[in-house]
């Protein structure tokens, strides 16, 4: 069971938020200002943090600061009615994992904590070894082994299997694989994407010619099933 801290000032929406996460089966903690939500963060151990911006005695981005200089590694999501892209680029800067802007629908927050504690540590830890078809895989290592056997990946396939691995069960188009493997402006084209899921449909497919695993997904990119 994933264990959550709130950090919010607002009564209601924190009594909201924590009812409808317990609901869900999370372990919730709260706190209504920031230097007490700091204490807790630093005192206790949590999956995800979900952390207002404005708050009291200590600002959201004070908080999250302080608490990543300390070594503290559980997500951060960070809350707030702002919507200037400045405050969600300091945020993320200063090492908030995701951010949302009130007011957002509860179906948006609860996929978005679940994404980022799949994205988590702990979650790797966790599943240090993770089977992909004939493979596994050992994120922690960089090693992928069939049976006995040890497989050669090169780290921009490991890359990718994460990636697969972060959002099984969802379609992902060959720009986000762009983006979040070879980064923001590479001269890589979709085709280089392609050829990289050739090449690891040989290695964790039983037939990658009819693969059940990474499947395409026409006109988007992929999908990767377990």
């Amino acid at each position: 069971m994933a264990r959550i801290l709130i950090v919010e000032d607002e009564t209601q929406m924190l009594l909201g938020l924590k009812d409808n996460l317990e609901f869900e089966g999370y372990e919730v903690d709260v706190s209504e200002d920031g230097e007490q939500g700091l204490e807790k963060i630093l005192k206790n151990s949590y999956d995800l943090i979900l952390l207002d911006v404005m708050l009291p005695k200590l600002s959201g981005f004070d908080v999250c600061k302080k608490a990543r200089a300390q070594g503290v590694e559980s997500c951060i999501l960070m809350l707030t009615a702002k919507g200037e892209e400045i405050d969600k680029v300091l945020g993320l800067e200063l090492g908030a994992d995701d951010y949302i802007t009130k007011p957002f629908s509860l179906r948006e927050l609860l996929a978005r904590i679940k994404a980022a504690l799949r994205r988590s540590p702990s979650a790797f830890i966790q599943d240090k070894i993770v089977n992909m078809g004939k493979l596994e895989v050992n994120f922690i290592s960089y090693e992928a082994r069939e049976g006995n056997k040890p497989v050669p990946l090169s780290h921009k396939e490991f890359e990718i299997l994460k990636y697969f691995w972060q959002h099984e069960n969802e379609t992902v188009s060959r720009e986000a694989l762009l983006e979040e493997i070879w980064g923001y402006g590479s001269m890589t084209t979709t085709r280089t994407v392609d050829n990289f899921i050739l090449r690891l449909r040989q290695k964790i497919e039983q037939n990658a010619a009819h693969p059940k695993h990474i499947l395409t997904v026409h006109g988007i990119g992929y999908k990767y099933i377990a």
